[in-house]
């Protein structure tokens, strides 16, 4: 029988899979009591073990190390919970890739904001929303005649699709919303009122109201940083006689002209706010084509910028907060700029990569000309290259990170980003 520890923060799905798997086989698995996430998993100790740093992770009482979610389910499962036969082990892994690249990226940009996780975009979310309905109404037509996704008892299949719609039923999956879906509603309850699943996820509630964007929240978790404010000196009063005999008083000095950062940029038909407006509602074939219809290189510049210290971006919800902060730190300069912040991954790699597309009023660096403005709170921590739209290469990049997907960013898994408008 297999056992061993399992490494992970409470509340974990991707861990809860595990445990229902070990739940249905018997496997003897322990969660980690005197596990820290942030501290534990980037020790020299753990990181010897699991070098990508990340939870789950396991440790057999052989030695043996596994850190990858579906891979430490499959090696704690039995053979029913992996498929009786060739067919059935292939339909178990078609589900668990399901899962994984199609179903949890939505319900990560849905339920997320309303969880004050990330911030809340209308694009992505409305996309999020209308993939989600395509891949339910799938489901709904296939689980028409069967009670389980493959076979005819719960499989690895089962626990990872209904753990990774958890989130989805729990916050925002109300009865208006999920009721075209019968079918996958009556396997989802069917499979969390089972008792391997009761004993580790307990007793489970249905989401009655949507949840939207929790801003409250979403501050206390991206706290601004503000200034501190010097104490005003009292003002000392001068006896009334003293003031009548006191001399005129002096014109007061002429307040310093404010510095036009943008003399000599030519005025501009390109409306940054119309633009802004028409990438947040239409999809990537509309907005490039109104782009490079519209744009204005004369008046505009576009720039590429990439993190210096990303190999510091260990955690995902650390890295989103960096780029978070930078944008609550941009409102000075709002009206000029647009940008486009992604967080990706390479294969293989323990860090994220922090980088971005940037649309700038003028042909200079708009962050540098307006330091005196606070408009470079954040932008000396990144390196910066200017592009050349008319260049295939630098229009590739601009296109691929407006898209969040594209050549350019090929060799890294885009795991999240966000958009300055």
């Amino acid at each position: 029988m297999v056992s061993g520890t399992l490494y992970t923060y409470p509340g974990n799905y991707r861990a809860q899979k595990i445990q229902i798997a070990a739940a249905y086989s018997g496997a003897d698995v322990k969660v980690a009591s005197n596990f820290e996430f942030g501290q534990t998993n980037t020790s020299d100790e753990f990181l010897a073990k699991f070098p990508m740093g990340k939870v789950p992770a396991f440790e057999d009482s052989n030695g043996v190390c596994l850190s990858e979610t579906n891979a430490i389910a499959h090696f704690v499962a039995n053979e029913t919970l992996r498929g009786t036969n060739p067919i059935d082990q292939a339909l178990v892994m078609q589900y668990l890739e399901f899962a994984d690249n199609e179903v949890l990226p939505s319900a990560c940009t849905w339920v997320y904001p309303t969880l004050g996780f990330k911030q809340y975009n209308k694009q992505d979310t409305e996309k999020a929303q209308t993939h989600l309905k395509k891949c339910l109404a799938l489901l709904n037509g296939f689980l028409e005649t069967r009670t389980f996704l493959v076979g005819e008892r719960v499989t690895l299949a089962d626990i990872a699709l209904a753990c990774n719609m958890l989130m989805l039923y729990a916050q925002v999956l109300d009865p208006k919303f999920r009721e075209p879906y019968s079918n996958v509603n009556r396997w989802f309850l069917t499979c969390v009122n089972q008792p391997q699943f009761k004993q580790v996820l307990g007793e489970f509630t249905l989401c009655e109201k949507m949840a939207t964007f929790d801003n409250k929240r979403y501050q206390e978790l991206h706290p601004k940083t503000q200034k501190a404010k010097e104490p005003k000196a009292p003002k000392e009063k001068k006896p009334k006689e003293e003031k009548a005999a006191a001399a005129p008083a002096a014109e007061a000095p002429a307040k310093p002209k404010k510095v036009d950062h943008f003399e000599g940029v030519p005025d501009s038909k390109w409306n940054m706010e119309e633009w802004k407006r028409f990438y947040s509602n239409n999809t990537a074939d509309k907005f490039n084509e109104y782009l490079w219809t519209n744009y204005d290189p004369a008046a505009y510049s576009l720039w590429h910028c990439d993190y210096k210290y990303n190999d510091e971006c260990l955690k995902d919800f650390m890295t989103m907060n960096l780029i978070g902060g930078m944008f609550q730190r941009l409102d000075g300069c709002r009206k000029h700029i647009f940008g486009v912040m992604l967080m990706g991954k390479e294969e293989g790699k323990a860090h994220f990569n922090v980088s971005g597309v940037w649309m700038m009023k003028g042909q200079d660096q708009l962050f540098k000309k307006g330091e005196e403005d606070g408009w470079n709170y954040d932008a000396e921590y990144f390196s910066w290259r200017k592009l050349d739209h008319t260049n295939a290469a630098d229009k590739n990049c601009i296109e691929s990170y407006l898209n969040w997907e594209g050549d350019y960013l090929k060799g890294q898994e885009i795991e999240d980003g966000m958009s300055f408008k």
